[in-house]
């Protein structure tokens, strides 16, 4: 008789010569608890994404202090948090800690590919559900090896598409009076070299749009010096900037620009010009910049965990921190909606197939739209709506405007673009 090798099995063989770690064959234990992991980049160059991460679980552990409900049972949930240290390799190292040694029902991540790429990679592995946000579906997917006919088994996501992004900008920039010659800043790493695809990235779309593409080649995050590409930039006589790129990277780009007489007269960044505290750190030289909006207080969606609205989470939050409401308080609050959701729906939630299932049954109304696995674009995604936003400064103050909204007119526009003055 033949031993039937199961799949945990045959990812315990694969991890020993890859050196990854795999989780045992084994049934979670049935008792009380629901364990949740949660992986973030705390510290590091992407910390800014994490800056609600204390606001939005007191929120839930507040709210589910009581334990949940699933089944006719009630739990506990506990709630484990991992800093990757904005690192590909720490978050893969945690994301093998809550799930070997914390022994954790489903694993969440979110904040950029080099958090969520890894995780969700471990998750698969070892066959623990995981739900992911905050990464564009095509580097989050094909960064991982997707193949678009079978997808992956135990790992879900939700956010917007470069499709959405290169629509996004180019509709900013359509309102613009320029010479449509883009200056192409992407970095060395799965956004930049998914944004710079030359076939899924955005090269072709602005070909076919009329746009001159002037792209000097992959730099090195953290660089210190851009002079290369701000001269590349100069002698081909570029108008718009774009990229996708750490805030530290930004600032030093920016900085070095205005020192080399490079004025161009539009800026559209992802990542970096995503976050308030960014745009108040470069002074006036922050006005008029402009990025892809997520989520805002003016986006019409409420959270079907709190039944807080869009608004009413955003001033709840400023009134609780001091601080500015930011655009990864909406997708870390949906995250963790979208996990209770589905806890509730699983049948049995010491087995992992359980939990897994419900999650695919996703059809949830969140604080940052509608969230539904089974509407593609691929197997276990779900796209999220995305509009374009620029920034201006009230008695100092950074605002950002919707002003592009052509793919989602029902997010209302707040304002038109405007060209950078200084």
């Amino acid at each position: 008789m033949t031993n039937k090798i199961s799949r945990r099995d045959f990812g315990r063989s694969a991890a020993a010569i890859a050196g990854l770690a795999a989780l045992p064959t084994r049934a979670l234990a049935a008792g009380n608890t629901i364990k949740i992991g949660f992986v973030t980049p705390q510290t590091g160059p992407l910390a800014v994404f994490a800056e609600s991460d204390a606001f939005v679980l007191d929120q839930f552990r507040t709210a589910l202090a009581d334990g949940l409900e699933i089944a006719g049972k009630t739990y506990n949930i506990e709630i484990i948090i991992k800093d990757s240290q904005s690192s590909s390799n720490r978050a893969s190292s945690v994301a093998q800690e809550l799930i070997l040694d914390d022994e954790v029902h489903l694993i969440l991540a979110t904040s950029t590919p080099d958090t969520t790429n890894p995780v969700a990679d471990q998750a698969e592995l070892n066959e623990v559900p995981c739900i992911t946000n905050d990464t564009p579906w095509q580097p989050h997917f094909f960064g991982r090896q997707g193949d678009p006919a079978t997808g992956f088994d135990w790992t879900f996501h939700f956010f917007w598409g470069l499709e959405d992004v290169i629509s996004s900008y180019t509709g900013i920039w359509n309102q613009a009076d320029t010479n449509k010659v883009v200056g192409a800043l992407w970095p060395n790493d799965p956004d930049g070299n998914g944004w710079g695809h030359e076939e899924l990235g955005f090269p072709p779309v602005l070909a076919a749009q009329g746009y001159t593409l002037v792209d000097p080649g992959r730099y090195q995050v953290l660089t210190d010096d851009f002079s290369a590409q701000i001269s590349a930039f100069k002698a081909a006589g570029v108008e718009i900037v774009t990229g996708v790129v750490p805030p530290p990277d930004f600032a030093t780009f920016w900085l070095q620009a205005a020192q080399q007489d490079f004025h161009p007269k539009v800026v559209t960044f992802g990542k970096a010009l995503e976050f308030p505290q960014v745009i108040s750190s470069l002074g006036e030289r922050g006005a008029d910049l402009s990025t892809e909006v997520w989520w805002s207080p003016a986006h019409p969606f409420s959270s079907g965990f709190s039944g807080q609205t869009s608004a009413e989470l955003a001033a709840a939050y400023e009134e609780a921190t001091g601080n500015p409401w930011t655009m990864p308080l909406g997708f870390k609050h949906s995250l963790f909606e979208v996990a209770i959701d589905a806890l509730r729906r699983t049948e049995d939630p010491s087995d992992p197939a359980s939990i897994r299932d419900a999650i695919a049954a996703t059809d949830y109304a969140s604080i940052v739209g509608p969230v539904n696995f089974q509407t593609g674009p691929v197997p276990n995604v779900s796209k999220t709506p995305l509009v374009g936003g620029q920034w201006r400064l009230e008695d100092g103050k950074p605002i950002i405007d919707i002003v592009e909204n052509s793919d989602h007119p029902s997010i209302a526009k707040t304002g038109d673009v405007r060209l950078i003055q200084n």
